[in-house]
């Protein structure tokens, strides 16, 4: 076998197996805790249908609570982080390299009753592949900056 042919095959080998790999979304949460999330790991959370509007069209989503998730993994949350709770934050990461920060007093819920959401579904349909098989979404923000497709990773740090 040629060269060239051997490095056709291999392409398309890599190509398939690639398109093979399930999507995970990853969770790094503080002192060193980590968790996966599939497709199935969310649907085994509580899920939650969010009627909002995107780029001014009205849309119905379907997923969970990122509390939810982000419950998986340590938290700066309790009496422990009192005076230094409001110094982490989170990073949201899309495969494309797109990123989003949020202020912990943002997502944390006793800081605040603004939920914010991963969904697998837009319209009873699931996430195009263009733009999940993940999308974070923030209803009542006037941008959709901080709404990530292609969903990739959640990451607590804690300012220096």
């Amino acid at each position: 076998m040629s060269l060239l042919k051997r490095i056709a095959a291999f392409t398309v080998f890599s190509s398939v197996a690639f398109c093979q790999v399930p999507s995970m979304l990853t969770v790094q949460g503080i002192n060193g805790t980590s968790a996966k999330f599939s497709a199935a790991d969310l649907a085994a959370l509580p899920q939650q249908t969010v009627k909002t509007s995107s780029h001014g069209t009205p849309v119905a989503f379907e997923g969970v609570l990122l509390a939810d998730v982000l419950a998986k993994v340590a938290l700066p949350v309790g009496e422990k982080f009192h005076s230094t709770a409001a110094s982490y934050y989170l990073t949201v990461e899309a495969r494309d390299g797109y990123r989003a920060v949020f202020a912990w007093a943002e997502v944390d819920s006793s800081f605040i009753d603004k939920p914010v959401y991963v969904v697998t579904k837009r319209d009873g349909k699931p996430i195009p592949e263009k733009d999940g098989p993940f999308e974070l979404i923030v209803p009542g923000e006037k941008r959709n900056a901080r709404w990530v497709r292609q969903l990739a990773a959640l990451k607590i740090k804690q300012a220096d």
